[in-house]
């Protein structure tokens, strides 16, 4: 059996977060997990008494992340693995979405990430090991309409993901971002914070997409189980990838989507080579 581990994993009440929870425990690692509602934790914790610790925490009261991570370092034991999957989606054209929902929305899905790592980062590399894990997603490689604000903030994880992963691969401290296609989870549901539509010149555009996700909810191809087994052997590997795509409509999406920039790249080269000296 592969090395037992304390994961840290942000936001376990549902979704990705709780399947990746549960799964840990029953392979026998032992769990952190953050929830918002104080009233949760006892719930979570019995899921595997004395290896399952729930601490409350928003990621967004970023003046509490470091005291927190420091205590579970002291009190729980050196965190092996953090597993940033707090998150939210927004759904809202951009002209309509007013720009503090755009804020909150960063405020969740990056800043809380980064505070996140930035808590873990001294921990891990005195002890030259670690690895973080971003839960992304393939809204970090490509875009629909009416999701302008949560794409910009995977996008974002993703470049930051990767950008960290080159500081400290040197120190024994790998950082990948895993980007989900579409799975089982509440996403779309209560999940979802919704602007009013209020402009009839986006309603061709954004309707289909938004039918479409409402059609398909909770009937997805992505298993949540299986997203978190394959996490499980994501950190047992002793080379993980700085991206790891999950779901097979990712994989196909996503490398459209390359191709299509590849073609795009090529289609312009004469004039991107013009504005060299």
């Amino acid at each position: 059996m592969a090395k037992t581990k304390l994961l840290l994993i942000t936001g376990v009440s549902s979704g990705f977060g709780r399947a990746l929870a549960q799964v840990a425990l029953a392979t026998g690692h032992r769990v952190v997990g953050t929830l918002r509602d104080a009233g949760a934790v006892a719930a979570f914790e019995a899921l595997a008494p004395g290896r399952a610790f729930g601490r409350v925490l928003d990621v967004t009261d970023f003046d509490a992340i470091a005291p927190m991570v420091d205590a579970v370092d002291a009190t729980v034991g050196p965190i092996d693995v953090l597993v940033n999957n707090a998150g939210y989606g927004h759904e809202g054209v951009l002209e309509e979405s007013p720009l503090a929902e755009m804020r909150q929305q960063f405020d969740v899905n990056v800043f809380g990430a980064v505070a996140m790592m930035r808590a873990v980062l001294p921990h891990m590399r005195a002890r030259r090991a670690g690895h973080i894990i971003n839960i992304t997603s393939m809204g970090g490689f490509i875009t629909l309409p009416g999701i302008a604000y949560y794409c910009g903030s995977k996008f974002a994880l993703e470049g930051i993901s990767e950008a960290l992963g080159l500081e400290v691969r040197h120190l024994g401290i790998h950082v990948t971002a895993v980007a989900p296609g579409s799975f089982r989870t509440d996403w779309a549901g209560r999940s979802m914070v919704r602007t009013p539509r209020a402009i009839a010149d986006y309603d061709s555009v954004f309707d289909p997409v938004r039918a479409r996700r409402q059609a398909v909810s909770g009937q997805q191809l992505g298993d949540p189980a299986k997203a978190a087994l394959a996490m499980l052997q994501l950190i047992d590997s002793d080379a993980p990838p700085a991206h790891l795509l999950l779901g097979s409509d990712a994989l196909a999406l996503v490398r459209t989507k390359l191709e299509a920039l590849a073609e795009g790249f090529t289609q312009w080269e004469a004039l991107t080579r013009s504005t060299d000296g």
